[in-house]
């Protein structure tokens, strides 16, 4: 027999189970020893590595009120969840295709040249924000002009998704605080001073925080003016259908960049005109003046995609597509959203006859005027600490409320409040 073969004695089976262990328990003091030094470690006492950061303030502006879920949006639902043929693989780095295809066709309009001649790319982005980071990201590193034009006051996520994305930010004049209304020929001014080819950010509709849009007349008096100037217009569609309640007639700003054959980005949501905030659907869109470049711009799009979250999430861009693409849905969905407009534009009408009927001191008619969700009232952060103090009545600092808060029941208390807050400051 070959000894090499032989099965160790008892004894070198003992030897080498201690030798076992006793590296064992070296190895494992070893790495204990080195972990209780590391300041990350459990054993490290009370500091910690992050000792040094300070609480940041809560966002003013998450967490108010319960949405409405829709009706059609519960239907839609149903519907998927009674399909069994739905799987829960990855959608692509683009998202669903049904949902980017309906998504351009509703900002654009179904009969849009710049559609039917394939100039147009469309992603699924996560909701508007991330809409709008995926285009910022985008032109930080391939648009000649790294500078964006935001209106002052705006949104107040812009600044902070523009400048983390590699862009620089500068405003330009909008609100009118004396006339509570648009500062059209400051807006002209500031535009007309950018730099050529500078990059424009333009709310669709329903201006946030405002509620003051341009007039049609207007909306075509800025598209030349940046047309002539080259700038390149970036829109924020966050209330399509929302505003007016007609989703061609929020749209008709868009469409009139587009109509002209030039360049334009989309950032699309469906949080409001669908509910679906939760859900973080919204769309990119980037027209461009041929099918090759918008080809190209896709491919690019993808490379910025990737490496931020790989590829969106599939439920809430299928409930979309579901309505989108069913004829009976989609007209109750533009019944649903019609109906939320109209409720909106009453309680304006309401509160505005409310605080004529107190004789409130000043004109209030900026409230019937403007559009959309919210209102700059004009009230100004003592009157808003007022209100809030003595009629528990909250709102931001700037004065800003939303009309989606209210109803016929608490209208008569928030006019009591806003008149005793005005009268007191005169």
């Amino acid at each position: 027999m070959n000894m090499s073969q032989q099965s160790p004695s008892p004894s070198a089976d003992r030897r080498l189970s201690v030798l076992a262990r006793h590296l064992e328990l070296s190895s494992s003091a070893t790495v204990e020893s080195s972990i209780v030094a590391a300041p990350t470690s459990g054993n490290a006492g009370t500091n910690s590595v992050f000792s040094h950061i300070v609480r940041a303030p809560e966002d003013p502006i998450l967490g108010e009120g319960k949405p409405l879920v829709l009706n059609v949006v519960r239907q839609a639902e149903q519907l998927l969840v009674n399909d069994r043929s739905r799987v829960k693989e990855y959608l692509s780095i683009t998202g669903l295709a049904d949902f980017n295809k309906l998504s351009a066709k509703l900002i654009l309009g179904a009969d849009s040249p710049a559609i039917q001649e394939n100039r147009v790319t469309t992603v699924q982005c996560l909701s508007g924000t991330g809409s709008l980071r995926v285009g910022a990201e985008f032109l930080a590193r391939h648009y000649h002009q790294r500078t964006i034009y935001i209106p002052q006051p705006t949104w107040g996520n812009h600044p902070k998704v523009f400048t983390l994305a590699g862009l620089s930010v500068k405003s330009y004049r909008y609100y009118d605080p004396a006339t509570r209304g648009l500062n059209f020929q400051g807006l002209l001014e500031d535009l007309g001073s950018a730099p050529s080819g500078a990059i424009v950010l333009l709310h669709a509709c329903a201006h946030n925080p405002t509620g003051v849009d341009p007039t049609i007349d207007q909306w075509e008096q800025i598209r030349r003016l940046m047309r002539s100037r080259g700038l390149l217009p970036f829109f924020d569609s966050a209330y399509q259908g929302f505003a007016s309640g007609s989703l061609d007639t929020d749209a008709q700003s868009v469409r009139m960049f587009v109509a002209d054959g030039g360049e334009v980005l989309v950032a699309q949501s469906y949080a409001k005109n669908m509910g679906l905030y939760g859900e973080r659907v919204g769309a990119l869109s980037i027209v461009c003046r041929n099918a090759d470049v918008a080809s190209r711009v896709e491919s690019q799009l993808k490379l910025v995609i990737r490496p931020m979250y790989s590829n969106p999430p599939i439920h809430g861009a299928s409930i979309v597509a579901t309505i989108l693409k069913d004829r009976n849905m989609y007209r109750e969905w533009t019944l649903e959203l019609k109906a939320m407009a109209d409720r909106i534009i009453r309680m304006r009408q309401q509160l505005f006859d409310a605080l004529r009927a107190r004789g409130t001191p000043g004109d209030w008619s900026h409230i019937i005027k403007q559009i959309g969700m919210f209102t700059f009232t004009g009230l100004n952060s003592e009157q808003v600490a007022f209100m809030t103090k003595e009629y528990h009545i909250y709102m931001t600092s700037d004065g800003r409320i939303s009309m989606a808060g209210l109803s016929s029941r608490t209208v008569p208390h928030l006019a009591d409040a806003i008149h005793a807050a005005v009268a007191r400051a005169r």
